[in-house]
This record gives C-alpha cells, structure tokens and sequence, in this order.
C-alpha cells in the first residue's frame, strides 16, 4: 500500500448522472502512490468541503483510501430538489456510476454521522456484495419515531433541522448551523399554530416540514413507507459498527437496528459515549473507529479491532466498560414504585389516594436538558422544573452504596385525565448531595381515544418508552422520578382537543391523576446488573 501517510490529490466537482438526468456533483480524494485502494463513500446534505473535506475526505486518503464524497440532491452544486430521506434511488445510482469507474477498486465502505448514516441504511442492503462495511455515527435507519417520540411531535428537532437545510442553500449558508437553532427558538415562543412556524423560523414555508406535520407517525403512511428501512436492517451483509451518544436523539432506535442486526445473526460493533448529538467530540474517536473498521473489513488488518464487541461510557462514573452485546447479559429490570408522599423504592405501594396536577397548554410545562438535535444536551440542574405545580417528583432514599443500572429504561404509570388527548412524560434523575438534580433519560407518550384503553373508572395503564442509560447513581445520592405531561418546546404542545397538529389552536387544560396503590402500581423499571 505504500507509505502511510500518503499525499492525496483532490479531483473536484465529478459529474454523477441520475436515472432522470439530474447530476449530482462529488469529489474524490486519492492517496497518490496506493494501488487499486479500496472507496470510502460519503453522502452528505451538508457540503463537501471546508471541515467535511478535511476530517472526511483528506483524513481516510492519507490511510490508503480513496474517497467520494458527494452532495445529495438540490445542494451544494447538485441538481435537482432536495427531497429529504428520500435518498435510496440517488445513492444506488451513485454506486453503480462508483463500479463503471476505472479507478475503482472493486470494493467500497460507506461512512458518516446522522443523516449521512441514514443515507447508508438506505442502500446498504440493495448495494451488492462488494459494498464491505459500514460506519455509522449517531443516526438510526428510520427517523420517523424521533420526529414523533413516543407518538408526540418532536417540534424543536424537526423544525430546527428545516431551518438549517433551508438557510444551507442561502446566503447565510456558513452560519447556517449557529442562526437555526435561535431562529427555531423565537418561533416555538410566539404561540402560533405549528404550520406558520416555518415561515417565522425561515421566512417562507418548508415543504418537509410541513410534510412531516401532516404525516403522523403511523409507518403505513407512503410518506414514511417510502423513508424507513428498519425492516431490511438485518439484510445488510456488510460488516457494521455504530457510534452513538447517551443524550442523542437517535439512540433508542439506532439500539434498535444493533439488536435488528444481531437478532439476524450478525455481530455490529456498539460504541455509546457521553455525547449529545453535534457533540463534537465524538467525531474524533467515530473516525477512528471508523479507520481501524474499514482496515479489517477492506484490506484485511485487524491489529485495530478490539476484543469486545460493544463498549459503553458509564455516566456518573466516568469510565468506559467493555461487554459481548446490548443489552447487557444478566441484566435484570426491576420495578421501583411510586409510593404514597412522592417517595419511591422496590416496595410495593400501599393505599393511597392518586396524585393530582393540572397541564394548562396555555402555560405548557418546559424541559430543562434532554435530548435535542442541535443544541447542548449535557445533563442540567432540574430544580426550578420540579418547583412548578404541574411537575410531580418522586424521590428515592439516599443510596447506601453505588447503584449502576445499564439497559432499556420503561415506564408502567395508571393515569385518569380530564382528557381523552393527552402527554404523559417520565424522566429520571440523579439527585446529589448538594440537592441539584440532574436529567439522567426520559421519555414520553401521546395519549388518544381508546390508546391506550381506559378501565370502567376511566384510568388508564400508559407504558412510556425512556431513553436506555448506564449510569451509576453514587452512594449519597438519590433516585428521582418526574411525572408531567409536557417538555416545551421540545416536544408540540397536546392541545387536548384532537385538532390537526398543524391548525389546531384551542386549548384545553388537562387534570391529571396519577395512581400509586396495590391496584394500580406506577413504576418506573430500571435496568439492574447483578452485584
């Protein structure tokens, strides 16, 4: 292969024809003096210069790569409309223009974060036996259930990434990334109805967003059938590895596709760090791991590959941890009960009578932390949240010793409302000695008629679906839960009415009631590992 670092020559703005005639413009980065090196291929909405030259073209070609990487459709030079998740037909058109080349070698990789990774899921499975591995950082293989969470409108996310691939194509395009987020912001804030959002947030209205506004979460939807590949994940016979954060907004999904994966008998690698989502500290170790992945799977040199196939950052503990698969084995869920007086322990709940708040839409309840797209998600202090009366908190007993819980977190809470529409969110917390409680995971359920079913009193048994953690609660500290029915803006307010998502704009408040009592065991279930 030659001498590594090898220099690499850059030829710029490559023609790739489409089936219907638009041209979609790449660059490739060869490392001079390699014979017949292996393809790194690299889809990307985003650009193809400036950083993502460097860190993605430039970085794997001094290794002994050559690399495309490419502008999707309707940016950055390529033709045509950007039609976004719509990437399965471009991309297998582009690998078959990749195999008339005469400098190809005859094998490729695919690498890339977010969306760049969905674009891989997108043809990963039709791209032929000599596509060999697969890189994918914080991203899933469909992101329909994060653009509903839980079955409720991930408002923030999906109108913050609209901005930004709007203002990418404009003249603001270099500060695309730092003007969305606030521009989002100052449109959730002015109360109007959810489909005059984008015009406040990007001047004019946005065809995606407005997409994804009308097109609930229902996977039947053309508009989402078309979008997601979570079925075909266990087809794809090129090796995977898959970085990911605790506090991305894709995790629980992209968990999905590694179990997808091993349920079909394949053997991904899992990486999961202390990362949020444009956590920038993750590209490093994700190139890396990327690297010593396509030297095994592509030239045969597998000094780089660790024993252990999943690695996780154990938050509160500040150490990473090896293990041979997600979830962990011997992992064991436990139910911890809500109990009379907000506390919480293993015990069952005695008699009591429910819980009572009132979520006013008017007044929609915040979030203070939590996953986002764009933003910072590092755990923050919950104190001022928990001082609202429409916040329930239940708080365990000080700790007598460490307490590490790994795996899937649910939650199993009985709700009576005034409402047949209505949110319920549950979120763990760490709470230290000094009394700061910090967000751990959380997670969230849109609640309509008959879904789920009410008992002859009218209540209710919601299961809620947090964010998986490996954290160690230390000795000292306490186990926190909250109970609301909010997380603006985060999350779309419920109206309470049923109005369309888009239009509605009648609010009505919610009374709530959350049951604690041997008849009704409310619970969060924690993930255990024994001793």
């Amino acid at each position: 292969m030659g001498r590594i670092p090898f220099r690499v020559v850059v030829h710029k703005d490559l023609r790739v024809p489409m089936p219907d005639g638009v041209l979609l413009l790449a660059d490739r980065y060869t490392p001079i003096g390699a014979e017949s090196p292996p393809t790194i291929l690299i889809r990307s909405p985003y650009g193809r210069r400036g950083l993502f030259g460097y860190a993605y073209g430039r970085a794997f070609a001094r290794h002994g790569f050559q690399v495309i990487l490419q502008s999707c459709r309707g940016g950055f030079g390529s033709g045509g409309e950007l039609s976004p998740l719509d990437e399965q037909d471009d991309g297998l058109a582009t690998v078959e223009w990749m195999r008339d080349q005469p400098w190809y070698g005859g094998s490729f990789a695919m690498h890339g974060p977010s969306y760049l990774g969905y674009a891989q899921w997108a043809i990963a499975p039709y791209a032929g036996p000599d596509l060999k591995a697969m890189a994918t950082q914080v991203t899933a293989s469909q992101f329909r259930d994060a653009a509903y969470v839980g079955g409720s409108f991930a408002l923030e996310a999906t109108l913050s990434w609209s901005t930004l691939t709007a203002m990418m194509s404009g003249p603001l395009s270099g500060a695309a990334v730092f003007f969305a987020p606030r521009r989002t912001q100052r449109a959730v804030l002015s109360g109007r109805p959810l489909g005059e959002l984008d015009l406040l947030a990007a001047g004019r209205s946005l065809p995606f967003f407005q997409e994804v506004l009308t097109h609930h979460a229902d996977p039947a939807v053309p508009f989402w059938k078309k979008r997601d590949f979570s079925a075909t994940v266990g087809e794809v016979d090129a090796a995977v590895t898959m970085t990911g954060g605790w506090y991305d907004v894709f995790l629980p999904w992209q968990l999905k596709d590694y179990m997808a994966m091993r349920a079909a008998g394949r053997q991904p690698y899992l990486t999961i760090g202390p990362w949020h989502h444009a956590d920038v500290r993750h590209g490093r170790l994700a190139n890396l791991d990327a690297l010593a992945w396509f030297r095994a799977h592509l030239l045969g040199d597998t000094s780089g590959l660790r024993v252990s196939p999943v690695r996780l950052f154990v938050t509160g503990a500040g150490e990473w941890r090896d293990f041979q698969d997600w979830p962990v084995p011997g992992m064991q869920q436990r139910r911890w009960h809500l109990q009379p007086g907000f506390g919480l322990a293993p015990d069952n709940p005695a008699d009591a009578e429910p819980d009572r708040y009132r979520y006013n839409p008017a007044r929609p309840t915040p979030v203070v932390g939590g996953p986002t797209l764009l933003g910072n998600s590092a755990p923050r202090d919950n104190r001022r949240l928990e001082a609202r009366d429409d916040v329930l908190v239940y708080t365990g007993d000080t700790l007598g010793e460490d307490l590490e819980l790994i795996g899937p977190v649910t939650a199993d809470v009985f709700l009576r409302s005034s409402t047949q529409h209505t949110d319920l969110v549950v979120r763990v917390c760490d709470v230290h000695p000094d009394g700061s409680s910090l967000n751990v995971c959380e997670g969230v359920r849109r609640l309509v008629p008959g879904t789920p079913p009410a008992d002859d009193e009218g209540v209710r048994r919601v299961e809620v679906e947090l964010w998986p953690i490996a954290h160690r609660f230390k000795r000292g500290n306490r186990i926190r839960v909250h109970v609301a029915s909010g997380a603006y803006p985060r999350l779309a307010r419920n109206l309470g009415t049923g109005e369309p998502l888009g239009t509605g704009h009648t609010a009505v408040a919610a009374d709530q009631e959350i049951f604690h009592d041997p008849a009704h065991p409310s619970a969060v279930i924690l993930p255990h590992l024994p001793g």
